[in-house]
């Protein structure tokens, strides 16, 4: 027994010493004896020395993969809110790796935030079992695993990360809507190990959807129905789609602004939307796959078949007359063409719709997202949250109110 216990020291300068009496005196009249791992020994003298030392700023540890437009953004914004987030939320930042397909970089003290590229073209080879090994190793104390990525390699690490005390920030929808066994499975280890796994920017980038319906459902309210445009990226394009013959250059100009997702066969397909309402199916409470989503596509049988994304462009272009008609009806029905998910009676639906003056979706510009919460509470006039649905800054935003969730816990 004599192994497992170990002297704790505590000391002070001058200015100091009244602090280190009390807590000397506080232990001793206590009797207050702690037990750890060995190899936790590091986090436990951290912890103490936060909380009685460090002004109780609490010191949040990211693991980041994944830094194109979105990754690249919430490094930006967590440098631009170093001094708030230390001065207001008592919150201190730093980020331990930043990986992407090809190269990881592991700074222990911290990544420097304004020069990591350079760096990261110089680091080590990527490999995702090495990173969780290192991070393991490291066993700091608040890590946080972030993926940026839409990799489903990368979604499968998760699990793992929830089982050592590491919480997960998503915006990676892949895992979220895989079979209802692997979400359950993920939101149990999750608890059991408390461990946090959030996802909010999977459904409305930087909108506060997920948190709104988790309060909702926890507060005692009911879902009756939920109604919403939820890819950003369909409804730039049918708000744009405004002359024939246009609907190929509308996407390819939505590629170029980043609201699609790289291959847009995923956004056009009507999948991603279909993911989005699984998730908040799920949210809601229901046991619901994928395959019980109903897609109403508007694309033609033959581009299905087509595997590479730029003849599916090409494709487009070819089929004009097919997306026209779309327009032409719209127009004589003096109607807004929009990409609807609706959840009703515990079936969900996704599709183009033809939106008629008067609805709450018939003046959704851009590419705004809309969703409405008709419950228990919102019967009849429904709970509405509305806003930027795509781009970079606004998903990385939504990911970083993520992090910041976890470092209020």
């Amino acid at each position: 027994m004599k192994s497992l216990f170990k002297k704790a020291c505590i000391a002070s300068d001058h200015a100091g010493f009244k602090l280190k009496e009390t807590i000397k005196d506080f232990l001793i009249n206590k009797n207050i004896s702690i037990i750890i791992n060995e190899n936790d020994t590091k986090k436990a003298l951290n912890t103490l020395h936060e909380a009685f030392f460090e002004k109780y700023i609490k010191t949040l540890n990211l693991f980041i993969v994944g830094v194109g437009n979105v990754g690249s953004k919430l490094i930006e914004q967590i440098r631009k809110q170093k001094k708030y987030l230390e001065n207001y939320l008592r919150l201190r930042i730093k980020i331990i790796a930043i990986a992407n397909s090809k190269k990881t970089l592991v700074e222990v003290n911290s990544v420097d935030t304004k020069n990591w590229r350079k760096k990261l073209d110089n680091a080590e080879k990527t490999n995702l079992n090495d990173l969780f090994e290192k991070v393991k190793q490291l066993n700091l104390r608040n890590s946080i695993f972030i993926d940026n990525t839409a990799d489903e390699k990368v979604s499968l690490e998760y699990k793992r990360y929830l089982e050592n005390n590491i919480g997960v920030v998503t915006c990676n929808k892949i895992a979220c809507a895989d079979s209802f066994k692997n979400y359950k499975s993920l939101k149990t280890v999750s608890r059991k190990f408390n461990s946090p796994f959030l996802f909010e920017t999977n459904v409305g980038a930087g909108l506060p959807v997920i948190d709104t319906l988790t309060n909702l459902i926890a507060s005692g309210d009911q879902i009756i129905k939920i109604e919403a445009i939820l890819s950003g990226s369909l409804n730039y394009i049918f708000n744009n789609f405004k002359t024939e013959d246009s609907f190929h250059s509308i996407v390819k100009e939505a590629m170029k602004k980043g609201l699609t997702e790289p291959d847009p066969r995923i956004d056009l397909s009507g999948i991603d939307v279909a993911r989005k309402i699984l998730i908040l199916a799920r949210e809601s409470g229901l046991e619901i796959e994928l395959s019980d989503v109903k897609i109403d596509s508007f694309l033609p049988e033959e581009v299905y078949d087509i595997s590479d994304a730029n003849l599916f462009l090409e494709s487009l272009k070819k089929n004009r007359s097919h997306f026209n008609s779309y327009l032409k009806s719209a127009r004589s029905n003096k109607s807004s063409l929009k990409y609807v998910a609706r959840l009703n009676e515990g079936k969900a639906e996704v599709g183009l719709k033809e939106i008629y003056p008067g609805h709450d979706f018939f003046n959704i510009e851009g590419s705004d997202n809309i969703i409405l919460f008709y419950t228990a509470r919102y019967k009849d006039n429904p709970l509405i949250i509305k806003g930027a649905g795509a781009g970079a800054a606004v998903t990385a935003s939504g990911i970083f109110g993520d992090i910041i969730r976890i470092g209020k816990r």
